[in-house]
């Protein structure tokens, strides 16, 4: 197929989509082999149809008037990958920490437990580092039991104090009981400890 050809076509399938949404080359090897989908993407990032996020991965990009190109966050691209990859993806470390509003440093290197393939993907200044890890650690239920579970792990059993314990099991009445019940299995007996006072 002809290279303006392979370029058209994906140029008219990027439309399809919606704006702000993360797109990768196996997303359109439909319209060519992955040289021809890889020449095409770089040529509609140099028309600034796409913008490059990281090798392989690119944005359909939301503009704002004000603000320019509306980029996603790390958690929205390691989503976009582990979709890709059919993969199940957890955060991890400071990451969990984040999410739970235990820690204000938004980490420039997030880390996030994964069943597909580990890797490093840099995105501009941030990185985004996928772990292999047991499927165990990957059969938590809750969202919230799930990170809070990782956040105590990045803290460790002899750091952790009776304050963070606290903010931890109020978070955590948020989440399912049974869900509670099933993650607090699957973690180290100290931290099944701290999550079960919470149904007690």
């Amino acid at each position: 197929m002809e290279r303006p050809q392979v370029e058209n076509r994906i140029a008219e399938a990027v439309k399809t989509y919606p704006k702000g949404s993360v797109l990768f080359v196996d997303d359109f090897l439909d319209y060519g082999n992955p040289e021809s989908v890889k020449k095409a993407l770089f040529r509609l990032k140099e028309k600034e149809i796409l913008v490059r996020l990281a090798h392989g991965i690119y944005l359909y990009p939301k503009i704002d008037k004000e603000l320019g190109t509306l980029f996603p966050s790390t958690e929205e691209i390691a989503k976009a990958i582990a979709r890709r990859d059919k993969a199940r993806i957890i955060p991890a470390g400071v990451q969990a920490l984040n999410k739970l509003g235990l820690s204000t440093q938004v980490p420039m290197k997030v880390v996030y437990l994964t069943d597909g393939a580990a890797r490093t993907v840099k995105v501009g200044k941030r990185t985004i580092t996928f772990k292999k890890t047991s499927p165990k650690n990957l059969l938590v239920k809750g969202e919230i039991s799930g990170l809070a579970i990782q956040a105590l792990k990045t803290i460790g059993q002899n750091k952790v104090n009776e304050k963070t314990i606290e903010k931890i099991q109020a978070i955590l009445k948020n989440e399912k009981k049974e869900n509670i019940i099933n993650d607090a299995k699957l973690s180290p007996a100290w931290i099944n400890k701290i999550v079960m006072q919470v149904i007690e």
